[in-house]
């Protein structure tokens, strides 16, 4: 996993395109998640496996438009949108906001306000913490440079792993992540393993930090989809 721990979407098919903007994220310190078309983008369950999305408008199979519209309809209603085009009429931006785009970019796209804007939009749906060394989420408080949880000032026993996955979920609170997105970027595996041990792995995380809802928060199953860790 990169050092910023979020992870981009990019649908776009043009290969130029998508190399340079990859490349550009990458050196940024973002994970990258690359889709070539709208059905590659929902077959994956993209919406559940990034934190933002960067959306060309023409597709083989579909349009920018079109997929924001579903993203917006879906569990993962929130997820941020930038829209990245050749299309710079002025009714083209005002579509691309009113479907759901939190911004809209121009190409070509320029490096530095690619990733301002990126930045921007993930400060904004809480998804960047600014390279923080903590991060305080009652009753919990999370220390990411000594890798240590405390729960109610008490702290809790985890193997890396269950840090690292429960960093994973504080950070996307609020949203469906998949069972294949937590494989790649938490175990680096591929979605082609066996998914038991991100079950048993949530169950004892849910166990030793009491995510059942009594303390504020819940780590609920969402069939078929994954999890969410939500606050009550």
């Amino acid at each position: 996993m990169n050092t910023s721990d979020h992870v981009i979407g990019i649908v776009e098919d043009d290969p130029d395109q998508a190399a340079l903007v990859s490349h550009w994220l990458e050196e940024a310190g973002y994970a990258v998640r690359l889709f070539r078309s709208a059905a590659e983008f929902h077959r994956r369950q993209g919406s559940a496996a990034v934190d933002l999305l960067l959306l060309d408008w023409m597709l083989p199979d579909s349009t920018g438009p079109e997929i924001a519209e579903r993203v917006r309809e879906s569990a993962n209603s929130t997820l941020p949108i930038i829209f990245l085009t050749a299309r710079g009429a002025e009714a083209d931006i005002v579509r691309g906001l009113e479907v759901g785009g939190d911004d809209y970019l121009v190409k070509p796209p320029r490096r530095a306000e690619l990733l301002a804007r990126v930045s921007a939009v993930l400060r904004r749906h809480g998804g960047d913490d600014g390279g923080r060394d903590s991060l305080d989420v009652a009753p919990y408080a999370i220390d990411f440079k000594r890798r240590r949880i405390a729960f109610a000032g008490n702290e809790v026993e985890l193997t890396q792993r269950e840090f690292d996955l429960a960093t994973f979920l504080f950070r996307r609170h609020g949203r469906i992540v998949s069972r294949d997105a937590l494989l790649e970027n938490v175990w680096n595996l591929t979605a082609s393993v066996s998914t038991r041990t991100v079950d048993t792995h949530v169950s004892r995380l849910r166990k030793k930090l009491e995510l059942n809802g009594e303390h504020g928060w819940r780590l609920a199953a969402i069939y078929q989809h994954g999890y969410r860790l939500e606050p009550v």
